[in-house]
């Protein structure tokens, strides 16, 4: 409503201004000269108002989706003339993904230069995009260079594996023959990868989720392996 609005208030400024021109000689310097400075007023309005059609018939994303464009990160609520509208969801991607309850309104022309990631998309399936809940998600564990590295890699295996079942065999079948890529590698390559730096290792497990539950999984994850190591002296956390 609001951008129906604006569209006929800036409607009613031009003709406003070209009715005003009529009125004075050398009509058409002074109507091109008005036309210049609209063009550049309004070019963001002009630029919006195209994004708005390229969103819509790429298909790119629908109300619904969660996205990213450059540094905003939510759920899309509405798509406008002129404007998207999120529902924001926290920016760091380590504790983030919830929503902050906070409205962000987008000009779409934003759309225009910047990469869009769609975490609801992005799968193919038949040679064409189609809806995709699960991403690939990573859980990082620092623990003492004296751990029992080997003993600890393990735990980590196992409790991802455990847990991270149940989405592994839905994604298959939503899937069925045609499932990304990289639920192949979560079925053929290991789930836990080991990173050593001076003071610490990290453990790296790597699991699918639906996106919308990943914080929750993570967390599931970490209390188990604190459950577990509160039983083992031989694996120590830094």
């Amino acid at each position: 409503m609001k951008s129906r609005i604006l569209a006929i208030l800036i409607a009613v400024l031009v003709l406003g201004l070209l009715a005003a021109i009529a009125m004075y000689s050398n009509l058409a310097i002074y109507i091109s000269i008005i036309a210049i400075g609209l063009a550049l007023a309004l070019q963001k309005y002009v630029a919006s108002y195209f994004g708005y059609f390229i969103i819509v018939f790429s298909n790119m994303l629908h109300v619904g989706d969660r996205i990213r464009i450059g540094a905003y990160k939510g759920d899309v609520r509405h798509i406008g003339i002129f404007y998207l509208t999120l529902d924001e969801v926290g920016e760091d991607e380590k504790l983030g993904g919830e929503l902050t309850g906070k409205i962000l309104h987008i000009p779409n022309l934003i759309v225009l230069d910047q990469p869009v990631l769609n975490f609801s998309k992005g799968c193919i399936k038949d040679h064409k995009v189609m809806q995709c809940d699960y991403i690939f998600d990573e859980i990082r564990i620092p623990i003492s260079l004296d751990s029992d590295i080997k003993k600890a890699a393990r735990l980590l295996e196992d409790i991802i594996n455990a847990e991270d079942e149940q989405y592994l065999v839905k994604s298959k079948e939503a899937f069925a023959d045609n499932y990304p890529t990289f639920l192949r590698e979560a079925e053929t390559n290991r789930r836990v990868l080991i990173h050593i730096e001076p003071d610490k290792i990290w453990l790296k497990g790597k699991f699918v989720t639906p996106y919308r539950l990943r914080n929750e999984l993570r967390t599931t994850m970490y209390l188990k392996f604190l459950e577990h190591i509160g039983k083992d002296t031989g694996i120590c956390l830094t």
